[in-house]
């Protein structure tokens, strides 16, 4: 019984009480393999400098904003490609699937007249209908992920393409209340400096709450100092971010990407604080542990399925919303590479078990970045693609270092 004591107490996060531990730890931490968001973060700080050296603009608050905007809708679908990932599957689809979310929400706006609201639910369930459909071909009849997602696309593209019928584009006006969302639409700036501050409070509540419930049942829990360096630097990076994004001709923080960081939020909630993330964790750990535990493997897998596509319906909605229309070409293109890119090089493992839901946010900050990088230092779209192959290798590259690192360790 002394031994998940103690394990706790060894824990990197949970064990340091003072400053210096927490460097001490941070270290302890990047020798056994567990890098966290580090590399994500140095990776985008050594973009954003080399832009801003490059061309002053690149960091401008109008800039930030637009790629803000940009990210938004991918990072939505990124979110449920690190959902799947964190079994071990990917979905191939998820392009063509917001493609034809994005093509119901135009032509049942447009063309058939119906209300809004019954368009954005017939747009969202297109979503989850595919992912159950893939969830119950995968766990009933053991088709690949990537076999099964591949089909699945081609299915999506076809019926994106007879949705839109012969008109193959269309366009949603522009005082349509979803286009105004998707373009027009930001939080005014006392409205989000008082979700920032809810958001502080609701964080500082947490960690001191988790640290008195540790300390009564004679857990080591974080010191005061360690909950308020946290904290602190938390209020400073939200309240920096609001006020800057305001400045000097920016807008300030998009209706949608408000959304998209939500979502975010919610997802991670959803893996960290629930019995079905414990069990998603545990899945993508050992396939046959996690049966042997009692968890209903089956039932996670296909929650999965149908996560993933009701993130790629959001974000294909979004997407129509944003560029006020739909068509053929909706979804394709390298969207999907994009939000699998943004999943991975967010910090998600190939090899399952591992990553988060910010993974999605921080990828597609990184993405976007090099998009709207070497769009204003006037290159070509090909250095683009193979700028972003090459994050995408070195990502993977750190992940399977890390991830030999933990066994060595593991092993040790």
């Amino acid at each position: 019984m002394r031994q998940g004591p103690r394990r706790v107490a060894e824990h990197p996060d949970t064990a340091a009480r003072t400053l210096p531990e927490l460097v001490s730890s941070g270290v302890v931490r990047a020798r056994t393999g567990d890098l966290g968001v580090a590399p994500v973060l140095i990776g985008l700080a050594i973009l954003w400098t080399v832009f801003t050296a490059l061309n002053p603009v690149f960091l401008s608050p109008t800039n930030l904003v637009n790629l803000t905007m940009q990210s938004a809708a991918t990072g939505v679908i990124a979110i449920g490609i690190v959902l799947l990932l964190l079994i071990g599957e990917i979905d191939l689809s998820v392009g063509s699937v917001s493609g034809l979310a994005g093509a119901i929400l135009a032509v049942g706006s447009v063309q058939l007249g119906l209300p809004l609201p019954i368009v954005l639910l017939a747009a969202l369930a297109c979503g989850p209908l595919i992912g159950l459909v893939y969830g119950l071909l995968y766990t009933r009849f053991g088709v690949p992920g990537f076999v099964l997602t591949l089909a699945g696309l081609l299915a999506a593209l076809g019926a994106q393409l007879q949705v839109l019928g012969t008109a193959g584009s269309i366009t949603i006006p522009f005082d349509s209340a979803i286009v105004q969302f998707g373009q027009q639409l930001f939080v005014p700036a006392w409205l989000m400096y008082t979700i920032d501050a809810a958001v502080v409070a609701l964080v500082a509540w947490r960690l001191v709450a988790e640290a008195r419930r540790r300390a009564e049942a004679g857990l080591a829990a974080r010191s005061t100092a360690a909950i308020a360096l946290r904290v602190g630097a938390l209020a400073l990076l939200l309240f920096a971010c609001s006020w800057y994004l305001h400045q000097d001709g920016g807008r300030g923080v998009g209706a949608m990407v408000l959304l998209f960081v939500i979502l975010v939020a919610g997802t991670h909630l959803l893996l960290t604080r629930t019995r079905f993330g414990r069990a998603v964790y545990a899945v993508g750990g050992s396939v046959e542990g996690a049966r042997r535990a009692g968890i209903r493997v089956a039932r996670v897998q296909i929650s999965l399925f149908v996560l993933c596509s009701t993130f790629a319906a959001i974000g294909g909605i979004l997407a129509a919303a944003r560029l006020a229309g739909a068509n053929q070409s909706s979804g394709g293109g390298d969207m999907f590479l994009n939000a699998i890119a943004a999943a991975v090089i967010g910090g998600t493992s190939l090899f399952g078990g591992r990553g988060s839901a910010f993974s999605a946010l921080l990828g597609v900050l990184v993405l976007t970045s090099i998009s709207l990088g070497l769009t204003l230092l006037s290159l070509d779209s090909s250095v683009r693609y193979i700028v972003t192959g090459a994050v995408l290798v070195l990502a993977v590259i750190v992940d399977s270092v890390s991830r030999r690192s933990r066994a060595a360790a593991g092993r040790a």
